[in-house]
């Protein structure tokens, strides 16, 4: 099986969710997607960062971002665990879970890393475009939980960058000044980005979000 890259197409599926069965790119349409795992139902982490993603979903939804988590447990389990995530977190899930009993989407994604764990996923993140290319990927061990104001930094970038000659720098927050793309030379730069270039160096020119 071979590692999914950046770039790649991303697997579609057709499994059982905690919403009914669906299909995956049927479900993200011409949205983005964002994918991620969990080792397994009624488990503390998991149960904070699915109460998390609920209260995000407004922030997705504003980024046309749809959300699908999966677990290794089966619909009725989920179910089940639902009631104590929006009990215990103030919230309601509001997107599916998808039930990978049998490890097919698990498998499909390398979910499961054998040195950490043989039968439980990893954290894995998948940011997926509209063209259903894998964006981004991120793998977090079983102990550790996700931050979601993260992910929502990274989709700004990604949909900023994916429309405009430009990168953002490390700590970028949406809104802040954005790297020009080294391919542009400088006066050539001057003349896209009119709100400014800042010449730090040859390579390393800013200009204020071309969006904001």
């Amino acid at each position: 099986m071979a590692t999914l890259r950046l770039g790649d197409t991303a697997p579609d599926f057709t499994a059982v969710t905690s919403e009914g069965t669906l299909n995956f790119y049927e479900y993200l349409g011409d949205s983005w997607g964002i994918l991620f795992s969990h080792p397994a139902d009624f488990t503390p982490v998991c149960t904070t960062e699915l109460g998390t993603a609920a209260k995000f979903k407004d922030e997705f939804e504003k980024r046309n971002v749809k959300m699908i988590a999966l677990s290794v447990d089966g619909a009725a389990s989920h179910l089940e665990w639902i009631k104590d995530i929006n009990e215990t977190q103030h919230t309601e899930v509001n997107f599916p879970i998808i039930a990978d009993v049998e490890r097919k989407v698990s498998d499909l994604y390398d979910m499961i890393h054998p040195n950490a764990d043989s039968t439980l996923t990893v954290r894995s993140v998948f940011i997926i475009d509209p063209d259903k290319k894998i964006k981004l990927t991120l793998t977090y061990p079983a102990s550790t939980g996700r931050n979601f104001y993260e992910l929502l930094r990274v989709i700004d970038s990604l949909q900023l960058t994916a429309n405009h000659k430009v990168a953002t720098p490390a700590n970028w927050k949406n809104g802040e000044k954005v790297v020009v793309s080294p391919s542009i030379p400088t006066e050539e730069a001057k003349g896209i980005f009119t709100k400014g270039v800042e010449e730090i160096k040859p390579y390393l020119r800013l200009t204020p979000d071309p969006t904001s």
